[in-house]
């Protein structure tokens, strides 16, 4: 099959992707068991690519059920270098208003059971997470929100709960006095894992709500849903916009992350391991 370099991961509200040409429904296998679904692949503004919907069609899998490892490790394996995740999320500043994007630049981990690595059984690698997000594609996210007229803000800490409960008014003042920006429940694992897939990969996320520790804000079901149509109407005209944009090489160092990061001696990795992550490691350890 033709390699699809661009991955697209859509969260709550964004479920496919208008005006895909010469599509193809492709069912992954990986080592790490099942994706989420189906993998709709096809050719948007001359670009290649595939898209994912997070939580499955029809939204049946909740943020702790996802086989992430699966999700990650199927975008590799399809050949895709860059990795875009949409996902819907609650605020912690004022300024950030629902329906405005953000384009975080850190990550904040209070997941307590998510599977967020490849190594194991065997083989360990330390990979630098330091700067979670790649910067060149999330510049690129960011400026091409801004040239489709989007109101979207650079930078900024998403903090990844475990849920499927949103938080407490006192874990959400807690994120705020941490300087948090916006917090959801899906981005920690799949960042983790695209690092160590030597994938760059940019979150766009796209504001619902204010959490619930804004007081004079009431949050409703309905209101939520308003903003995550609103949301994916903006998401789809930003994804057109964008593709045409992510040709290239970029200048980041996503695509060698785990040339230093091995740290386990190759005469004592056990067969079995090293066949399960051939497609991650192989060009390391011939």
């Amino acid at each position: 099959m033709e390699k699809v370099p661009v991955g697209i991961i859509g969260g709550s509200g964004l479920y496919d992707i208008d005006g895909l040409e010469k599509v193809e429904k492709i069912t992954v296998e990986t080592p790490f068991g099942s994706p989420s679904d189906a993998f709709v692949v096809g050719t948007l503004n001359g670009v290649r690519c595939a898209f994912l919907p997070r939580h499955g069609r029809g939204h049946h899998l909740s943020p702790s059920e996802l086989n992430y490892r699966a999700n990650i490790y199927a975008f590799k394996k399809l050949g895709a270098e860059k990795l875009i995740s949409i996902s819907a999320v609650g605020s912690l500043k004022e300024e950030l208003k629902p329906r405005d994007f953000v384009i975080p630049d850190q990550l904040l981990d209070r997941t307590k059971s998510r599977v967020c690595t490849f190594f194991g059984d065997g083989i360990v690698a330390h990979v630098s997470f330091a700067d979670p997000f790649c910067p060149c594609l999330s510049e690129l996210a960011y400026t091409t929100a801004v040239d489709v007229g989007i109101s979207v803000h650079k930078g900024g800490t998403y903090v990844c709960i475990e849920g499927p409960q949103f938080s407490t008014r006192a874990e959400s003042h807690s994120y705020r006095q941490l300087n948090c920006a916006i917090i959801g429940m899906t981005n920690l694992p799949e960042a983790k894992l695209a690092r160590e897939a030597e994938l760059c990969y940019a979150t766009v996320a796209l504001v619902t709500d204010y959490d619930c520790w804004k007081a004079d804000e009431e949050v409703s079901l309905e209101q939520v849903l308003a903003h995550l149509h609103a949301n994916s109407g903006n998401a789809k005209r930003f994804v057109r916009e964008l593709l045409p944009r992510l040709s290239g090489k970029t200048a980041c160092r996503c695509g060698s992350a785990l040339e230093t990061a091995i740290v386990s001696a190759r005469e004592t990795m056990p067969a079995a391991t090293v066949k399960k992550m051939q497609l991650l490691i192989g060009k390391y350890i011939r």
